[in-house]
């Protein structure tokens, strides 16, 4: 029996559109830091690449995965902060929005360990030019790994996983958060596209095994799947740490095209975004009229329930 659904309705709910933000080309900033156990060293050392960031033309700035703590199933406990309870509870929330409203810039903060009652989350806030948290993101896929004789780790040990997809409409455009693992899973990104996303943001902490070959492959993939901009921000390489990341923070276009990256040092980018891409990519290439919605269909779950 042949299926009752248009190709357009391949999205449940349909996609939604919006027209772009009044600012359409802009500098973004991602700030490859090295974290170290001194939290309070973490966060001067973070404000301090937000402010060169800023100084540097960037109005939306990316900070790494967990920057404010080593990445350790020991640490997230102790290091983790309670961000709802207020500014005087989360010191690293307080610095984002501060340097957010003196700089007048946006600012996707990396994650942090965020404790809430008896549970604790790996949590992204994003932060308005007027220094109000505007977003926050708790890892929806948390990361556990063993591949014999290379690594093995397991977030869920101490984590909990989110359960709710956030996407923020800021001065810069409307961005999709994910946390690392959560570009492992292309229905995320795809989901952030049908409500209109023009840019998805991944601070990530990719490891030795897994970042030569998947970190870059997946940012390319999910920016040319959904034609729009990705942009990941990793921790600096530590080969001391207990875990040691990958590095390489890159800034990828809607052609899927590399437009900036680095690699495993410290370092600062500062690379351009023109949304005007997206709409030549998707002139050129109309994906959104050529779906199949009588063959599959992408369920938006939080939309289709309200």
């Amino acid at each position: 029996m042949a299926s009752s659904f248009l190709p357009e309705q391949a999205r449940v709910p349909p996609s939604l559109q919006f027209p772009f933000p009044p600012v359409t080309k802009f500098k973004i900033g991602l700030c490859q830091l090295k974290v170290t156990a001194d939290k309070e060293n973490n966060i001067l050392h973070a404000r301090t690449a937000l402010e060169e960031a800023a100084q540097k033309g960037a109005k939306l700035v990316l900070l790494p995965e967990i920057w404010n703590s080593p990445y350790s199933n020991d640490s997230f406990p102790v290091y983790a902060e309670e961000i709802d309870a207020g500014f005087d509870a989360s010191p690293s929330t307080a610095m984002l929005s501060e340097v957010a409203r003196l700089l007048n810039i946006t600012i996707v903060g990396g994650s942090i360990p965020e404790r809430s009652g008896d549970k604790l989350y790996n949590t992204c806030c994003v932060f308005g030019t007027d220094g109000k948290l505007k977003a926050k993101h708790r890892k929806i896929h948390l990361f556990d790994i063993d591949v014999p004789g290379e690594i093995i780790f397991k977030e869920s040990k101490t984590l909990t996983a989110g359960e709710t997809p956030t996407i923020v409409d800021t001065e810069v455009g409307r961005i999709g958060i994910g946390i690392c693992h959560d570009i492992r899973f292309p229905e995320l990104a795809m989901l952030y596209a049908s409500r209109g996303a023009h840019l998805l943001c991944y601070p990530g902490a990719f490891n030795m095994t897994t970042g030569p070959f998947l970190w870059e492959v997946l940012q390319r993939a999910r920016a040319l799947d959904n034609q729009l901009y990705v942009a990941s921000c990793s921790p600096a390489r530590d080969v001391g740490a207990g875990y040691v990341a990958w590095g390489h923070s890159t800034l990828v276009g809607p052609f899927g095209e590399v437009l900036a990256t680095t690699e495993h040092g410290e370092a600062i980018i500062i690379s351009d975004i023109d949304y005007s891409q997206i709409e030549l990519m998707r002139k050129n290439l109309p994906l959104e009229k050529q779906w199949r919605g009588d063959v599959y269909q992408l369920v938006d779950v939080q939309r289709l329930n309200s």
